[in-house]
């Protein structure tokens, strides 16, 4: 493990800054609210689709599309967010996100065939690719150095409740139509919360006034916390006068962090989240749970479970700690499902092997919901400058959502052609391979300031690697 170092020492904020932290929390909550309502997007489609198909309205390979148009729209989605966030400012771009989150469940709600039904979900994976740019760098910038693991492990915290309450929908009997009018309340609420709280003191140092930048840190932290000295260690590290363009990613202090973040986002897709999410109730039928819809509700369950303990983990335990361990434990798991399914094609009884592939399929989604499902937005939301960070992570967030539409496209077909032993196998080894990268080339954010960690980019500063 290699250690920089420079004779500059990081700048640690003092616990001055911090204030009472029920503001920020307040903050953080309703802006968390667009990551609820996307979770809601993403675990709709689990008890609709079988009621649609019941009802006619969607048919064959239609049902296909219905899922996979969500991906479509977040590809488009991320990248517009990158630059809204840049030219209007973070908490007007989240106020943006709800209009496709409405005008998409108002589409489903009222369809009458198949086009009204990919018209929304194409607006709602629009209005998600804009939430997986825009609230994970409101989050981290509104943050004290102290909660920003926690807080930022909140993004994947309100996405995995929200696939909890749309997989919930369908035990507590509700029709596909109920759980769409549901969404629309969401997106109303999500947009109404958002005039509660500031804009983010950095963008406004950038692009607005210095006063402004103190009266938002005074909503986020205290009247009587000293907010004039943070913002002015926040316009130190900040290059408020120096503008940006897209020739400058091929600087080192621009190109090395998100080279790290393009890479982590790939690994968290092509680690199988898709293809065992995709096993989960054919794996709990084996074990002789034939209820599928509960076996959805359990498994989103361990998600909310894990992701819970990662929040609380994030700012003890530290970024790499827990992507090296998730990392870990997800290859074992899925090296042990692809000995499962070996078995199974030669002949073993999948009844008596059903338990084994319960605990290993738990096991799977607890290392995720730990690691590789809150950090990669987390640290992308940390490692960028100020003045590139929606650009970067509109990058990061687009190769995010490609990489998740190939996964899910080609799924099947990669299965078909060398088994689902041998597609675990290969899953098991991105995994591992994972754990490598991170152990090599990610820096420790754990603590330190967004403008230490934009210092250490430059050379400037000393971090772990």
């Amino acid at each position: 493990m290699e250690s920089l170092k420079t004779p500059t020492t990081p700048r640690h904020f003092s616990k001055k800054h911090e204030g009472t932290p029920w503001r920020l929390f307040f903050a953080t909550i309703c802006a968390l609210l667009g990551a609820l309502s996307f979770g809601f997007v993403i675990g709709y489609s689990s008890p609709a689709i079988p009621q649609l198909e019941k009802a006619s309205l969607l048919v064959g390979e239609q049902k296909g599309w219905f899922g996979s148009l969500m991906t479509v729209g977040a590809l488009f989605g991320g990248p517009l967010g990158g630059w809204s966030l840049e030219k209007f400012g973070r908490r007007m771009t989240m106020k943006v996100t709800a209009l496709p989150f409405l005008l998409g469940w108002i589409l489903i709600a009222t369809a009458k065939g198949s086009t009204g039904l990919f018209l929304g979900r194409f607006l709602c994976g629009f209005g998600s690719g804009l939430v997986t740019v825009c609230v994970p760098v409101y989050v981290a910038e509104i943050s004290t150095s102290s909660l920003r693991g926690t807080l930022g492990a909140g993004v994947q915290l309100l996405i995995t409740l929200g696939i909890l309450s749309a997989y919930s929908m369908s035990a507590l009997k509700f029709v596909w139509t109920e759980i769409a009018y549901i969404g629309i309340g969401l997106s109303v609420l999500q947009f109404l919360v958002l005039f509660l709280i500031p804009e983010t003191p950095r963008w406004l140092l950038v692009n607005k006034t210095k006063k402004e930048a103190v009266l938002a840190l005074q909503q986020l932290r205290h009247q009587h916390a000293d907010c004039e000295d943070e913002c002015r260690d926040i316009e130190e590290g900040l290059d408020i006068k120096e503008s940006f363009s897209w020739s400058e990613f091929r600087k080192p202090e621009l190109s090395k962090p998100l080279i790290i973040s393009v890479i982590i986002m790939i690994f968290q897709q092509f680690g199988g989240i898709n293809a065992v999410m995709f096993y989960t109730e054919s794996i709990f039928n084996s074990a002789g749970l034939k209820d599928g819809q509960m076996a959805t509700v359990v498994i989103g369950a361990v998600q909310v479970v894990g992701t819970l303990l990662a929040c609380l983990l994030m700012d003890r335990i530290g970024r790499r700690k827990l992507l090296i361990f998730a990392g870990a434990v997800m290859s074992i798991a899925c090296f042990m499902f692809s000995w499962y399914y070996y078995k199974i094609s030669h002949g073993a009884n999948a009844e008596n092997m059903g338990p084994l592939a319960v605990i290993c399929l738990v096991l799977y989604i607890i290392g995720f919901s730990l690691g590789w499902g809150p950090i990669p937005m987390l640290i992308m939301s940390e490692i960028f400058p100020s003045r590139v960070r929606g650009a970067a992570s509109a990058i990061a967030i687009f190769v995010n959502w490609s990489c998740a539409f190939i996964i899910t496209k080609e799924f099947l077909f990669i299965q078909e052609t060398i088994g689902p032993s041998m597609t675990f196998s290969m899953f098991a080894c991105s995994c591992l391979f994972s754990v490598v990268y991170v152990w090599k080339k990610v820096p420790e954010t754990k603590g330190k300031s967004l403008e230490d960690i934009e210092l250490f980019f430059l050379g400037k500063s000393m971090m772990y690697v």
